[in-house]
């Protein structure tokens, strides 16, 4: 049987050259060690969410292996392809690798969040998508003008 995804196919048309230096990240969101403690919120472990309108969940630690029997059951592969070139000797790798470090971090909260918060997605409407969409830019151009700066800080472990 063959795997749920698929890291070995190349969805982002890359030449061979290319490919061949691309480093394949698996993410696993119900695995807590990957993410930082401070990045830690109870209601967002898919290890515990059990989802109330699709019964989807609790995500144990061989969750990967259920799935990858089990093939319709619905899922979903993200494949992303990051790229960083800080060209400056000395701090080059350095500074790479830390941005790649947090673009890892990124994903997989999101991604966790993205799990746990189906209940409030699940029966949107593309239409719902689109008002949403709007509502947040407005609100993201209102904060840029006026509100505090939030979201994730890098960490350096």
């Amino acid at each position: 049987m063959l795997p749920v995804c698929f890291p070995h196919l190349q969805v982002h048309g890359l030449d061979p050259n290319t490919w061949k230096n691309v480093e394949i990240v698996h993410i696993d969101i119900a695995d807590r060690s990957q993410i930082h403690s401070r990045d830690y919120k109870l209601e967002e472990d898919p290890a515990i969410f059990k989802s109330v309108k699709t019964g989807r969940g609790k995500l144990g630690p061989n969750w990967k292996k259920e799935l990858a029997k089990r093939r319709d059951w619905p899922h979903m592969c993200a494949y992303k392809l990051v790229t960083v070139k800080f060209k400056w000797w000395g701090l080059q790798s350095k500074v790479e690798s830390f941005i790649q470090k947090q673009e890892r971090r990124l994903f997989t909260v999101f991604h966790r969040q993205l799990f746990c918060w189906m209940d409030r997605w699940i029966e949107l409407t593309m239409d719902d998508i689109r008002r949403m969409e709007e509502e947040t830019k407005k609100e993201l151009d209102e904060m840029i003008l006026n509100g505090p700066v939030r979201g994730l800080t890098a960490t350096d472990d």
